[in-house]
């Protein structure tokens, strides 16, 4: 297990100091960015009447986790988990959640294994029934039911994962495997072994999206693909029980139901905090949305319940700008609130290919992470494939961020190769527009995934933009649940 660091500690450490009074390097959220980006994704979902599920693997905090499921709402409190102790450590505040009358249910986001039963047992009489929902994708994983019935005393959820074409995990539709698994989650579920609460899946392969809201095809794809599923243990499955949940997303295709074409009311109102400044009738665009209307409508009428899930919404990152899961005015650089502060050590005057300067930065790949961006521009090697960009801050202001035809058109300080502890940036724009970097200067990279990103730090250090005057100032540290 990951020794877990003292709150109290780290913030009489940090609280009251600005980022350039810390070591470097440090990971740093906005907390006015993550809580628009949480706010939006919330309206939108109520908005649509969706189901919502929040991943916490990115940030892995308490506080973040609050910001995700409306910490003064009084609706159901779903929640992913990718480890189990992140389930653990959630313990306190879902029974908090419980004690102010808000139902709780935590899906552990893996296909059972034989070493995650005691302890999912334990989470599962810690809260009781209803609590925890678990992934099947293979019928060798369906006897682990009766073990975690019988040691928790409770039957868990169980969603049927699909692979809807990203390839990750899950069962292929209109497969024997499929229709074996099926059989064997009905024969469980009769038994008392579990509660198959719906199908489930993930469209990795979205961040594949190049274009404005073109993830919203993914989107569609995933409820069709699932409804084919869903339909088969329809009609094979006992009268009488709950609705099927059809659960659905991944960054890209999960915020594309913020598009204002879907919303039947006037532009939502995010509490008092927005990133910029959007109008909605800035961001109408082209995009049909008629058939995933018609497919939402279709599917409701069909007794289908459904959800909507995603996990990198609250921080984003290099690869959702990339993806145009929405278009520049509703998904921009602004909206990004992840940073890694950084130092530059050193210059090297001509070194790069181009003859332009190279920087070193004290940030790694165990800083940033080593998670790159696919290039599918057209021609090949024109795209962005670096690990980071220089956020325009403090004396960079004038650095250029990415637009709306990035990453194909892409320019500023970049990442441009990493290994343990060094970080090497180079100038991606034209020669001439170079803007100058000085040694010990500090800097702030956006990083490719936030996921990956957050891993490499024990907690986060966090800033509030709407400190006018004091946007620099940290003004909470949110510890990570790191480990297994």
């Amino acid at each position: 297990m990951a020794v877990q660091l003292s709150k109290d500690s780290l913030r009489e450490q940090f609280v009251g100091k600005t980022l350039n009074d810390v070591v470097t390097p440090q990971v740093v959220l906005d907390l006015a960015k993550v809580e628009a980006n949480c706010n939006l994704m919330l309206e939108a979902a109520e908005r649509l009447q969706l189901s919502w599920r929040a991943h916490i693997k990115t940030h892995k905090t308490e506080e973040l986790t609050r910001l995700q499921v409306g910490d003064k709402s009084s609706s159901p409190v779903n929640l992913i988990v990718s480890t189990i102790i992140e389930a653990e450590k959630l313990i306190p505040l879902l029974k908090e959640y419980q004690q102010n009358g808000r139902k709780v249910n935590v899906l552990y986001s893996f296909p059972l294994y034989p070493s995650c039963i005691p302890r999912l047992s334990a989470f599962s009489a810690a809260l009781g029934a209803g609590a925890l929902s678990v992934m099947v994708d293979h019928v060798a994983q369906v006897p682990h039911l009766v073990t975690l019935t019988t040691t928790s005393g409770h039957a868990p959820l169980v969603f049927l994962k699909v692979d809807v074409g990203g390839h990750r995990a899950g069962v292929i539709p209109d497969t024997p495997s499929c229709s074996a698994l099926i059989d064997a989650l009905l024969a469980s579920e009769t038994e008392g072994h579990s509660v198959l609460l719906g199908v489930y899946s993930h469209a990795g392969h979205s961040y594949a999206s190049r274009k404005d809201w073109e993830a919203m095809n993914y989107l569609s794809q995933e409820f069709e693909g699932l409804r084919k599923v869903a339909e088969q243990v329809k009609a094979q499955r006992a009268p009488g029980r709950d609705p099927l949940v059809l659960s659905v997303g991944a960054t890209p295709t999960a915020t594309t139901i913020q598009h204002p074409d879907l919303a039947e009311t006037a532009a939502p109102a995010t509490n008092g905090v927005t990133n910029g400044n959007t109008k909605q009738a800035d961001v109408l665009t082209p995009v049909p949305t008629t058939h995933l209307k018609t497919l939402l409508k279709t599917l409701k009428s069909s007794h289908f319940a459904l959800e909507v899930h995603a996990g990198v919404y609250p921080t984003l990152d290099i690869q959702q700008l990339c993806a145009h899961a929405r278009d520049s005015a509703s998904l921009n650089a602004s909206y990004i609130a992840i940073t890694v502060l950084a130092e530059i050590c050193s210059l090297y005057p001509s070194r790069s290919p181009t003859r332009s300067t190279e920087a070193l930065i004290n940030a790694g790949c165990i800083a940033l992470g080593r998670e790159p961006v696919a290039d599918l521009g057209s021609p090949k090697g024109q795209s962005y494939v670096g690990w980071g960009v220089l956020m325009p801050w403090g004396s960079l202001t004038a650095l250029p961020a990415p637009d709306a035809e990035f990453p194909l058109k892409h320019e500023g300080w970049e990442v441009a190769s990493l290994s343990q502890e060094h970080g090497i940036l180079r100038w991606a724009g034209k020669p001439e527009d170079e803007v100058a970097l000085q040694v010990g200067q500090r800097v702030r990279v956006w990083p490719n995934h936030s996921c990956i990103t957050g891993a490499a730090h024990a907690y986060y250090l966090v800033v509030d933009s709407r400190n006018k005057g004091r946007e620099d100032e940290v003004v909470d540290v949110w510890v990570r649940w790191n480990g297994w």
